[in-house]
C-alpha cells in the first residue's frame, strides 16, 4: 500500500513528535527515515568511538563557503539528532519573540508570540519528561504550572559551584533536562546519572529522545508504517504545481514512490531546505516552494563555545550537566545588549580532547586535563542573514555557506564566564571545540534553525504561521526551519512544542 493520509519525512524532535500527535487520528501514516535504528552496544558509551573515531557520524561530506569538505555534526538514525542531544530543553524567553537589538544587528520579531506557544511548551515538557524548577531563572517566561518532573539535583562539587555563584549575587538555576530519572526511586529509574549522556546515544533508553518518547509507542498502532534507510530524493507535485502528490524514495538501491494527501517534512533545517531545492520542476524552477527565494536562506546555528575550567582538585562528578545561568541573557552590567546563555556540559573525557590537541600531546596530559576540568557551554544569538544559506550544487552536494556574526556579544559572554571561573577556583581556562571531531566551526550544526522561516508575507517567508508552505496546499515543515530568529537557548523544546501545535492544526482539518 503506497497511499497514505499523512507522510512524515524525518523522525527527530519535529517528525517524531508530530507522529505521536497524528497517530491519535487513526489516519494512515507513513514515516520515512533515511537512517536505521541505532544499535545498542557498549560503543554507545565509549567516548573514543563516539567523539574521536566518529562512529555515528553521517556517511557524507558537505562543502563550506570555500568549497572545503567537512563532516557535518548531524546524525541519521530513528530519533534523529535527539539520539545524541544533551537533552537541555529550555523555552525561548518571552522577549525572544520580539524584535531585539544586538551587537551584530537586529533579530526580527516572530509572527506569533510566546502566548501562542505556552500551552504547547507545557505539553512538550510533560511528554519529554522534562525535569526542572520554576522561579529560579529570572529570565524564564511566564508559567504558573510547575514542571511535571522535579529538578535534577546537583552533585556535591556542582552544589559548591552553585553556592559560590549565589554568594556572588548570580542567579544559577537547575537546567531543565529531558531524562527519564526517578531520583527518589533509583531502583526503578531508567536513568542512572552516568557520565555518558551529553552527546552520546543512551544505552539504557533513559534519554528523552524522539524514538523512546514517541515512536516506540506510535509504531504499535496498526495505522502507522515506518520505513528506514530510506532517503527521500524529491517531492513531486501535480501538473498545477500547487500540491505534492508523491515522494520519491531511494531504498535498497532502488527508487520507490509513495503517495500521500498531506506531506510533513522534518529533515532538520539544512536537509529540509536541500530537499525543497532538489525538488525543482517546470513550475518551480528555483526549487519547490521557493517563489520568495528564501528557501535555504537565513540559516542560524548559534555562536557556541566550550570553555574548560581547570582546577587543582580532581573532578569527581558523574552527571554534572545540571546548572544553567542566564544572568547575561538580556543584558549585563557593562552591556545594554544581550550576551547569551551559559550551561554545564556533560563529563569531559580525554578522548574528546584528542581532536583539538597537537598530535604530540601525551595521553597523560589529556587525562589530567580531562579529570581536573569542568566543561561549560556558552551560547549567543546567531542573526538571520540571507547570505548564510544552504545551497545544493550541480553535483547534488549540500553547500553550507556560513559566516559568523554577532561575535562581539559572544566575546563578552566568554569574558564573563572566565571571571566567574576565577571565583569558583577554576583559574586556568581552555577554549576549544571539544565534542566535535571536525574542527571546522561550520560543522557544528546541532542547533540548526532558519532556512524556511514562517511569516505572514509569502514574499519574505516560506511558511505561513501554521508552518504550511505558502506555495503549496498540502505540505508542512515542522523542524527548526521555521525559526525567524534563533534566541540563545537550545532550540529542541521549541521544535517539539511547535510540532505539537501543528499536529493539532492538521488533525483538526
Amino acid at each position: 500500500m503506497n497511499g497514505f493520509d499523512y507522510i512524515i519525512i524525518g523522525t527527530g524532535a519535529g517528525g517524531g513528535t508530530i507522529a505521536s500527535k497524528l497517530a491519535e487520528t487513526n489516519k494512515r501514516i507513513l514515516i520515512v527515515e533515511r537512517g536505521p535504528f541505532l544499535q545498542r552496544g557498549i560503543e554507545n558509551w565509549q567516548p573514543k568511538e563516539v567523539f574521536y573515531k566518529g562512529k555515528y557520524a553521517p556517511p557524507e561530506k558537505w562543502l563550506d563557503k570555500n568549497k572545503k569538505e567537512f563532516v557535518p555534526g548531524t546524525h541519521y538514525f530513528v530519533g534523529g539528532n535527539t539520539k545524541f542531544y544533551g537533552a537541555a530543553l529550555l523555552r525561548l524567553r518571552e522577549g525572544d519573540f520580539n524584535e531585539i537589538k544586538h551587537y551584530g544587528g537586529l533579530s526580527p520579531a516572530w509572527p506569533l508570540k510566546y502566548n501562542d506557544f505556552q500551552p504547547y511548551y507545557n505539553e512538550a515538557e510533560t511528554l519529554y519528561e522534562v525535569h526542572g524548577k520554576r522561579g529560579e531563572d529570572p529570565t524564564e517566561p511566564p508559567e504558573t504550572a510547575p514542571y511535571a518532573f522535579p529538578e535534577v539535583s546537583h552533585e556535591p562539587q556542582m552544589q559548591e559551584i552553585y553556592d559560590k555563584l549565589i554568594k556572588q549575587n548570580h542567579k544559577p538555576f537547575h537546567l531543565p533536562l529531558g531524562i527519564r530519572l526517578k531520583e527518589k526511586d533509583m531502583l526503578n529509574s531508567l536513568c542512572v546519572r552516568c557520565e555518558t549522556c551529553d552527546g552520546y546515544p543512551c544505552l539504557v533508553k533513559a534519554k528523552s529522545d524522539a524514538q523512546h518518547i514517541c515512536l516506540d509507542k506510535v509504531l504499535k498502532n496498526e495505522n502507522v508504517t515506518l520505513i528506514t534507510e530510506a532517503r527521500v530524493s524529491k517531492l513531486v507535485t501535480d501538473e498545477s504545481g500547487t500540491k505534492v502528490t508523491s515522494i520519491l524514495v531511494e531504498r535498497n538501491g532502488k527508487e520507490e514512490t509513495y503517495h500521500g494527501k498531506t506531506v510533513i517534512v522534518s529533515c532538520g533545517a539544512i536537509n529540509s531546505a536541500a530537499l525543497f531545492l532538489r525538488s525543482k520542476s517546470e513550475k518551480h524552477p528555483n526549487g519547490l516552494a521557493n517563489s520568495s527565494d528564501q528557501v535555504g536562506r537565513n540559516y542560524m546555528c548559534h555562536q557556541n563555545s566550550v570553555v574548560l575550567g581547570i582546577h587543582k582538585y580532581k573532578n569527581e562528578m558523574k552527571f554534572q550537566k545540571t546548572l544553567g545561568l542566564n544572568d547575561f541573557y538580556h543584558k549585563a552590567d557593562d552591556s545594554e545588549l544581550p550576551l547569551g546563555h551559559i550551561q554545564m556540559l556533560g563529563k569531559v573525557e580525554a578522548d574528546m580532547l584528542k581532536g583539538d590537541a597537537p598530535f604530540f600531546t601525551p595521553n597523560f596530559v589529556l587525562q589530567y586535563l580531562a579529570s581536573h576540568s569542568i566543561g561549560w557551554w556558552l551560547t549567543s544569538e546567531d542573526l538571520p542573514l540571507p547570505e548564510n544559506r544552504v545551497v545544493v550544487d550541480e553535483n547534488d552536494r549540500i553547500n553550507l555557506l556560513y559566516s559568523v556574526n554577532n561575535s562581539e556579544a559572544h566575546k563578552r559572554l566568554v569574558k564573563k564566564l572566565k571571571k566567574i571561573l576565577n571565583f569558583t577556583g577554576h583559574r586556568f581556562h581552555l577554549t576549544n571545540s571539544a565534542y566535535l571531531k571536525n574542527r571546522l566551526p561550520v560543522a557544528a550544526v546541532a542547533h540548526q534553525v532558519g532556512t524556511m522561516r514562517f511569516g505572514t508575507d509569502p514574499k519574505t517567508s516560506v511558511l505561513d504561521t501554521n508552518c504550511k508552505v505558502h506555495d503549496l496546499e498540502n505540505v508542512y515543515v515542522v523542524d527548526g526551519s521555521f525559526f525567524p530568529s534563533s534566541g540563545a537557548v537550545n532550540p529542541g523544546l521549541t521544535i517539539i512544542a511547535n510540532a505539537l501545535r501543528i499536529g493539532d492544526h492538521i488533525a483538526s482539518k
